[in-house]
């Protein structure tokens, strides 16, 4: 970590004034050299975030399992694609029966480059036919570690698994890179109002409003069983579907039909659901 630190010092053309050979040394020059305005705070945050993370394990900065878009290795490259598209995400991990047994991982890239190239692979062949090598790591590696070698073999990203050979989430590199540069935000991060009528039948509702709130302002009832670990919106939809909701993934509680809309943000996470009333004559469906 101290040649990464002064790698970072070197690239902003600073040179501290006692050379340093251990990390608390270096600590302390730098707060002495921010102290002394020789450096700024958010360069003695980046620093010591450096450092920090030969203190963090995987397992602290990784999407965690419940929260992972998955697909089956027997779907179709339409399948496969619609999936993508829809999560937008660029990089899936593929499984074979559960999400203990990762088989690989697909790129949209790929699938869509071999549906281009061969318009009939679209129904005839199966996602598992296109996969790249998965890469494993255990939970309990350091940040730190686990940097080096990504950066070493190229790697985007790693499947986590637990002291039991299970699946335990997902990293990728910018997980990592954001505990020193501070969250990556982009143009489609979430600014979704809390509750915007659109008609009096319709409503946009962020993911984050609270469960509480969405009873109370469309009469829903929801049994204990219902509400029990969950505190959104979003948490809601995702329980009654029994997994990570993508767009155009519905549900109907109490005369609502609720459908999750635009993924946002680098995890791509749903950030609105649409909430329409249904009424007693329409022929109800859940996808």
């Amino acid at each position: 970590m101290i040649d990464r630190a002064s790698s970072y010092l070197k690239r902003w053309g600073i040179s501290l004034p006692h050379s340093t050979t251990t990390e608390v040394e270096l600590r302390a020059q730098i707060d002495q050299a921010a102290a002394q305005g020789i450096i700024v705070e958010s360069q003695r945050e980046m620093i010591q975030s450096v450092f920090d993370l030969g203190e963090t394990l995987v397992r602290e900065l990784m999407v965690p399992r419940t929260d992972l878009v998955w697909m089956e290795g027997n779907k179709t490259l339409r399948q496969g694609l619609s999936l993508a598209l829809r999560s937008g995400f660029t990089r899936i991990p593929v499984i074979d029966e559960n999400l203990d047994n990762v088989i690989g991982i697909v790129y949209v890239k790929d699938l869509a480059r071999r549906v281009h190239e061969h318009h009939e692979a679209e129904q005839s062949e199966q996602v598992r036919e296109h996969l790249r090598k998965a890469s494993f790591v255990p939970e309990n590696k350091t940040a730190a570690d686990l940097l080096k070698e990504m950066q070493r073999d190229q790697i985007h990203m790693a499947v986590v698994i637990d002291e039991y050979g299970g699946t335990a989430g997902l990293i990728t590199i910018e997980d990592i890179l954001e505990e020193i540069v501070g969250e990556i935000a982009d143009e489609y991060d979430d600014h979704t109002a809390e509750l915007e009528w659109l008609t009096d039948d319709t409503a946009r509702i962020s993911a984050r409003y609270r469960v509480e709130d969405f009873m109370d302002e469309f009469e829903v009832e929801l049994d204990e069983e219902a509400r029990e670990d969950i505190d959104s919106v979003g948490g809601l939809l995702a329980k009654q579907l029994g997994r990570v909701p993508i767009a155009g993934n519905s549900i109907e509680i109490s005369g609502w039909r609720l459908t999750a809309e635009r993924p946002a943000g680098r995890r791509h996470r749903i950030t609105s659901v649409l909430a329409t009333k249904i009424e007693p004559t329409e022929k109800t469906f859940e996808e």
